[in-house]
């Protein structure tokens, strides 16, 4: 009944299986036999060489990406709506000191090639303002639109044009990849992202997402920041056994189908509703605040998105069952 965070989902049964299993005594911090395995697992899921951190939040890996690719008197370009801003407490500027987040807006929260263009060529080129270093991109989007590989090249175009990194919050990277079937390869490093934020909480994970880099070389003075910033936790082979326990036999893949599925569900049953198409496992509605009241009086919980709208996110442990009620219950507001 409750669909208001995929981060309020349970924990899948074989992560708390691999913590078990974890639980011997091995070397702390990030020199353990399982943070060892990570840079190999990720390269074979990825088809090339890459660096993977892990760490505790999103906001971590988002941040501690930026501060890898954008210096304190710089910028990064990102869609208004885009969690960095609205959702992360200045945490970005915080671990980029002082970086600024360069607002630009797009459809469905996902930036235009023709958009982040117009911004740069607009900037002047001297001391008096910001200079851009960094585009970010979150897919899927904020509301639940995803970005296609040829999308995220073309973006890529720009920014290698302009001298620009690309950094992927993959909060729900696993969604994007079940709704497009394509290779994580072609979604990332083969489209020109340089970094990417796995999220694994939302999708069946506990404690631990991943910060890959693309380019290895960014990686060298973030393992020097994510200590400072007090993410070098002391027993990492605990948020390792998860990230590990997610990508064994593609779990995290088979997590997020079975949340996109479930939103299908409910998409279904909106109909004339939606406010976006449904291509994740995020659902936004028109919903006036009688027939919100309606539906939270039969026990289903979601977010209210400003006013007449709401949020419905289904989760990887929702079966259909779980789901039809709230999606009957839509068809008979």
């Amino acid at each position: 009944m409750r669909f208001f965070s995929d981060n309020a989902a349970s924990v899948h049964p074989r992560l708390l299986e691999a913590l078990v299993e974890a639980n011997v005594q091995d070397t702390a911090y990030d020199g353990d036999g399982l943070t060892a395995r990570l840079n190999g697992a990720f390269s074979d899921l990825f088809e090339t060489e890459v660096e993977a951190l892990w760490v505790a939040t999103g906001t971590a890996a988002n941040s501690l990406a930026l501060a890898a690719m954008c210096q304190p008197h710089q910028g990064v370009i990102c869609h208004k709506e885009a969690h960095i801003e609205q959702d992360e407490a200045g945490a970005p500027g915080f671990f980029t000191g002082g970086a600024k987040l360069m607002l630009l807006d797009g459809p469905g929260a996902k930036l235009s090639p023709e958009t982040v263009e117009a911004h740069c060529a607009a900037i002047r080129d001297d001391v008096h303002q910001v200079q851009p270093a960094v585009v970010s991109i979150t897919n899927a989007s904020e509301y639940g639109m995803v970005y296609r590989p040829d999308e995220v090249a073309e973006l890529s175009a720009v920014c290698k044009a302009r001298g620009l990194g690309l950094h992927m919050d993959g909060a729900r990277f696993a969604n994007a990849v079940g709704t497009l079937g394509c290779a994580p390869a072609d979604l990332t490093w083969k489209a020109g992202v340089d970094a990417l934020s796995f999220g694994f909480v939302k999708n069946g994970g506990m404690s631990a997402e991943a910060l890959i880099f693309f380019d290895r070389e960014l990686a060298a003075d973030t393992h020097y920041r994510r200590k400072r910033a007090g993410h070098l936790q002391s027993k990492g082979r605990y948020l390792a056994a998860q990230i590990l326990a997610m990508l064994d036999h593609d779990l995290w893949l088979d997590n997020a189908r079975a949340a996109n599925a479930g939103a299908q569900i409910i998409a279904n049953a909106a109909r004339d509703r939606l406010l976006y198409p449904v291509e994740a496992n995020e659902v936004f509605i028109k919903l006036s605040a009688d027939e919100a009241a309606k539906l939270r009086g039969l026990g289903f919980d979601f977010y209210d998105w400003g006013e007449g709208q709401a949020r419905l996110v289904t989760s990887w442990n929702q079966s259909a069952d779980d789901i039809r009620p709230l999606a009957d219950a839509i068809n008979a507001l």
